[in-house]
Order: structure tokens, then C-alpha cells, then sequence
């Protein structure tokens, strides 16, 4: 019965694909085209806004999908029109303590850790800054503005929370995490409906402002969009918070029964949600796109990282499909999105009462930035549905034992890097780790000697560039009973991936002593050796039908290590060294063992540095090899 259940809903997946294919790259044409640089285009100088940190979010998102680099240049461009050299920020006051001004601080953490340029970094701790002085509740939780005093709004979790929480795992503010998942429990503690479970928009913890209700605090009415910034905030955070917390635990509750309510006035016919929640049909009442789309995000996240059913992505298929029928129009070459509310809030001047009436009001828009930033969000989680069934449930495992490299951080904290899944800058491997989870595959990392129990957990096990001592001081070498611990892993149907590299580089001696377990030794040279910018040097052609890299024909290494073989070793790629004599360098290979399968090349090549866009020319297409190998590795575990 299960099987049928994960059928069913691979083949809605599938079609709910179909019939919507490529809608955040249309969208995101719209966004760069009408917002060249910020979101000045709109007959306003640029300002510091959590708009902008909305679209970049969905911008981003197509960045990791697609390894387009201009998605990066754009990010970047945009965030450098407000970020001076010194780290100061364009417009910001730290003084009016609007939580609002914290979201876009997750754009200058990605752009850090990129680029790892000290600007970004400086202004990030500006926004941390505001935070630690942000004043609170008498509990601690966070209100929205200095100028709404006492108030805690849903929308203020999404706009302060994930920066906390990526900021705290970033920079090793461990003790951050109670305080994060407070702000949730709180929230909830106060503003949740017992009888629907929907949460109120916001709550006075005075019980003053004329909005709020004497009794309770809360304001009136349950408005859709506050309600999905609470549901975004609590899938972003979640995927930074620690595995062990133990709040961890809590959260996850707080998104079950979160997800509940919200299915419960989900509109059964069109698949959206009304303004005000519990009020569909009623005069002036409208499905609203941006609320709409940060639930069908909300819940196509929360099912792709296993913080709810399966079951529950129904909801989120629905709801896309609704939008893309009732708000997005082609028009003139251009996708636009409708029926988004420019905005709704509580007090202020002029004073919003947060009745009903108040609510009808408020403009509705077309392509407003926080509705387009919650339709390219959607839409990136949408757009992997079809391939997430292929490795779901698989994991794997990468070595950081034989390349155990260490370094101090920003900090000054020691810490891994150097092809590690984390890794966003050059040399890491953050782009080669989203293309096994694009493919619902797990990424994990195993930093001790590989043993049985410990590769027990994995599916594919990849050892990366095994440390010299130049790198490593105290480099843990290959031994024998290391290889034939992964020998028999192999045999018993794992998928081993030894990307080493090139002489100088690597350590072949002790690494070899694997590698030949199956044919193969890593020889110690370099070809493909590239001066400059002539990156026709290190270009490889794939010829068609090869049997890995179905789509990627034309891709980029440099420095290889080239490979001796013997049986069960076969070449899948060679290349000739010296045309007049015939002669040829074995560059990829594959080794079959038992019911395992080994794939070997002498590059880690694509590292993020050749595969996010941001350096290669465009022609070379090492992110399209990325996921021809990753499918690839896929097919060839043992059918269960």
C-alpha cells in the first residue's frame, strides 16, 4: 500500500510539473528586467527593504537549481547598491529596531561565503548587532519595530529568524538556538486559535492597542500572508537548527499542527487561500497570491526535508496549479503575477484597526516584490518534484578523514574545509552536495576511519583529493584494512566515487593502495594543463550516447591525473595524449565489483569553482555533468 501511496504521488509530482514547466525562470526574466539592480525601477529611490530579500531568496534558489551565474551577478548587484567597502549599509538605521531590515542580511550571508569579501561579513554583524538590543516581551520575544511596542507579529518571525539561525551555524553561536525556537513557541503560545489553529496576525502584549483584544491581545482576524511568512520562517530555520537540539523536536510539532490548519481553508476548488483565512466567499474576500504561494512553499519544503508526510504534498500541487491559473499571465514576451495585497498591517498612521474591512482595503497589485519572491520560492520547489523519487531515502557520504584539511574561519574557529558539502566558496563542493539533494538524496559526512557500521548508512561513499602532508600535518593515510573495508562495501552493493587529483596536489602511494583494489591507479602526473584564460586547454568533448553524461557535452578539467587500468577497470573516457603515435590517456574510469560499481577520475572538477556559474564560460557545462553523474551513481545501486 505504501508503494502505491509513493506512485500516486511521484505521477502528481510529474504532472503538476508538466503543466508548469520553467515558470521560475520566466519569472525571474520579469524580476531582472522591471528591477535592474534593487527595487528602485518602481518610481522610488533604492531603499533597504525586506522586499528585496523575498525576491533574492527565489533568485537564489534558481541559483543553487540552475548554475547560472547571472542569478549570482544579480544577487550580488543588487545587494552591492546598498553595502559600501566599510560594511555599512545604505539607508539602514540600526536605532529604529525594525526587524523588517534583518531579512536581507541572509542574501549578504550567502554573498559571504561566496565571495568571502570582509564587506558583507561587517555588514552582517551589523544586522546580528540589532538583534542582540532588539527590544522584547518580558518573555524575550522580539517586537516587530521600536515604534510598535510590546507587539510581536507573525511576519516578523520570517524577517528576523532564518538570518538568526543561519548566522548562529555560520559563526558558532550555538547557544542562539533557544532563543530562536523560542520566538516560535512564544508566537504560537499566544496567537494560535485553539479551535482552528490558525494563528492571529499579531499579538499586544500589553492588551493597549485598539486592534488588540482585551482579553487575549491578539488582533482580529487570521490574514493569510502573516500566516506564510510564520510557515517560511519555520522551514528556513529548521534546516539550520541543529539536528540534535533539544527544541528541535518542538518546532517540528509547531509545523504539523501548522500544516494542519492550513489544509483545513485551503479552497478546494481553485487550491488557494482567501486573504482572511477563515472567511472564504465573503463579500470582498480574494485567493491572494503571495499567501498562497509561501503555503505551497512551505509545504513542498517541509515534505522534500521529511518534517511532514509525504502525504501533504497534494496540498502544495493543488495550490501551485491554482496559481499558475488564477494569477500568472503572459503578456508582451513577459510572465507577471497578480492578486498580490501591496501590504497589511496593524496600528500606525494612518491607525489600521486589523478588522475585516480594514483588510478589503488594502490595494491589490501586479507583480509585487514580496508576491514574485513567494512565486520563484514556490516555484523552485515545485520544479523538483519529479526528480526528488529517484534517490529518495539514499545517502551519500563523504570522506573527511583521508582529506582532513583544517583551517580557522572568520572567527577563528578551526574548521573543515576544502570540498566539504558546506563549503560555498571556490573550493567547496556546496553545488556538487544540491545536486544529490535536487535528486533526494541525503548528503552526509563521515570524518573518522571508514568502518562497517559506519558505511552501513551509506549508498555512495566519495573520497575526495587524499591529503599530502603539506596539506595536513597528520594526514591519515590509506591502509590495507581501511581498502578492504571499503572493497567489501563495494561488493555488497555500495557506489564508491574516488575523485583524487593531480601530481603535487594529492597523495598517491597509500591512496592507490584502494584504487587498485579495482583496476585502477592514479597516476602521478597532470595533463590538461591551462595558462590563463584559455579554458580550451582543459576542455573535454563527450561524445553522444556516452553512457553517463547524457546531457553535458562539453565540460571543463584542468590538472588531471590521468589512469593506468586493469581488469575488472574499463574506461568510460579517454582522450589522445599524443595523436601521431595513437596513444591515449584513460581520464574516467568505472570498475564493477560484486554488486557495487566504482567511478574514478583525477579532478575534483566539479567543485564549486567550475560549477556555479560564476567563473567558467558558459559553453562548459560541469553542472549539466554534475547531474548526469549523480543520476548515474543512482542507477547503479542494487534494485531493492
Amino acid at each position: 500500500m505504501k508503494k502505491i501511496v509513493i506512485l500516486i504521488l511521484v505521477i502528481v509530482a510529474v504532472q503538476s510539473q508538466a503543466q508548469n514547466e520553467g515558470w521560475s525562470e520566466k519569472m525571474a526574466a520579469t524580476v531582472m528586467s522591471i528591477w535592474k539592480d534593487s527595487l528602485s525601477g518602481q518610481g522610488h529611490s533604492a531603499k533597504w527593504t525586506y522586499d528585496q530579500g523575498v525576491v533574492l531568496k527565489g533568485i537564489e534558489g534558481l541559483w543553487y537549481a540552475t548554475g547560472d551565474g547571472k542569478y549570482f551577478d544579480y544577487m550580488q548587484r543588487c545587494m552591492d547598491v546598498f553595502v559600501k567597502d566599510d560594511g555599512s549599509i545604505k539607508t539602514y538605521k540600526l536605532s529604529d529596531y525594525n526587524i523588517d531590515n534583518v531579512l536581507c542580511g541572509r542574501i549578504l550571508l550567502t554573498l559571504f561565503k561566496v565571495t568571502g569579501k570582509e564587506k558583507y561579513y561587517k555588514a552582517c554583524i551589523t544586522l546580528r548587532e540589532q538583534l542582540k538590543t532588539q527590544p522584547r516581551t518580558q518573555e524575550g520575544g522580539f517586537w516587530h519595530k521600536k515604534r510598535y511596542a510590546n507587539q510581536m507579529w507573525l511576519d516578523g518571525l520570517y524577517m528576523g529568524e532564518p538570518f538568526y539561525a543561519e548566522y548562529a551555524a555560520a559563526f558558532h553561536e550555538t547557544s542562539a538556538f533557544d532563543d530562536i525556537a523560542h520566538q516560535f513557541i512564544w508566537m504560537e503560545k499566544h496567537a494560535r486559535d485553539a479551535k482552528t489553529g490558525l494563528l492571529y496576525h499579531g499579538w499586544d502584549e500589553s492588551k493597549k492597542e485598539k486592534w488588540a483584544n482585551p482579553i487575549t491581545g491578539c488582533s482580529p482576524n487570521f490574514w493569510a500572508r502573516a500566516m506564510g511568512w510564520y510557515g517560511m520562517a519555520l522551514v528556513d530555520v529548521l534546516e539550520s537548527f541543529p539536528q540534535q537540539h533539544p527544541l528541535r523536536d518542538s518546532l517540528l510539532q509547531i509545523l504539523k499542527r501548522y500544516t494542519i490548519a492550513i489544509e483545513k481553508v485551503q479552497d478546494a476548488q481553485t487550491g488557494l487561500w482567501w486573504d482572511i483565512l477563515n472567511m472564504p466567499g465573503r463579500a470582498k474576500n480574494y485567493p491572494e497570491a503571495s499567501a498562497s504561494s509561501m503555503f505551497v512553499y512551505t509545504i513542498a519544503k517541509a515534505v522534500r526535508l521529511g518534517y511532514i508526510s509525504s502525504s501533504h504534498i497534494k496540498t502544495a500541487t493543488k495550490g501551485y496549479d491554482g496559481i499558475i491559473k488564477k494569477f500568472i499571465k503572459t503578456e508582451n514576451g513577459q510572465v507577471n503575477l497578480y492578486g498580490t495585497v501591496s501590504v497589511s498591517g496593524l496600528g500606525g498612521e494612518p491607525y489600521r484597526d486589523g478588522s475585516y474591512d480594514y483588510y478589503m482595503k488594502e490595494k491589490v497589485i501586479e507583480n509585487d516584490p514580496k508576491g514574485v519572491g513567494a512565486f520563484l520560492l514556490a516555484s523552485n520547489e515545485i520544479e523538483m518534484l519529479p526528480t526528488l523519487s529517484k534517490g529518495k531515502g539514499k545517502v551519500v557520504l563523504l570522506d573527511d578523514y583521508f582529506n582532513a584539511e583544517r583551517k580557522k574561519d572568520v572567527t577563528g574557529t578551526i574548521v573543515a574545509w576544502h570540498y566539504k558539502w558546506d563549503e560555498m566558496d571556490n573550493g567547496g563542493f556546496s553545488f556538487f552536495g544540491y545536486t544529490f539533494n535536487r535528486y533526494g538524496v541525503q548528503t552526509a559526512t563521515l570524518s573518522a576511519a571508514p568502518s562497517i557500521n559506519a558505511l552501513k548508512r551509506a549508498d555512495m561513499y566519495l573520497i575526495v583529493d587524499a591529503d599530502t602532508k603539506e596539506e595536513n600535518p597528520e594526514p591519515h593515510f590509506m591502509t590495507e584494512a581501511d581498502a578492504d573495508v571499503i572493497y567489501n562495501w563495494v561488493k555488497n552493493g555500495g557506489v564508491l566515487i574516488l575523485m583524487h587529483n593531480d601530481k603535487g596536489n594529492a597523495e598517491f602511494e597509500h591512496f592507490n593502495i584502494l584504487a587498485k583494489k579495482f583496476g585502477i591507479v592514479f597516476n602521478e602526473d597532470s595533463r590538461n594543463r591551462v595558462e590563463g584564460h584559455h579554458y580550451e586547454q582543459g576542455q573535454l568533448l563527450m561524445p553522444a550516447g556516452h553512457p553517463i553524461f547524457k546531457t553535458a557535452k562539453k565540460v571543463y578539467l584542468k590538472e588531471i591525473s590521468t589512469l593506468a587500468l586493469s581488469a575488472p577497470a574499463i574506461s568510460v573516457y579517454s582522450a589522445p595524449s599524443d595523436t601521431k603515435k595513437g596513444v591515449t590517456d584513460v581520464l574516467m574510469a568505472v570498475a564493477k565489483v560484486g554488486k557495487g560499481t566504482v567511478f574514478a577520475v583525477g579532478d575534483p572538477w566539479v567543485y564549486n569553482e567550475y560549477a556555479d556559474g560564476r567563473k567558467l564560460p558558459a559553453e562548459y557545462q560541469n553542472g549539466k555533468a554534475a547531474s548526469d553523474m549523480v543520476q548515474w551513481f543512482i542507477n547503479q545501486l542494487p534494485k531493492k
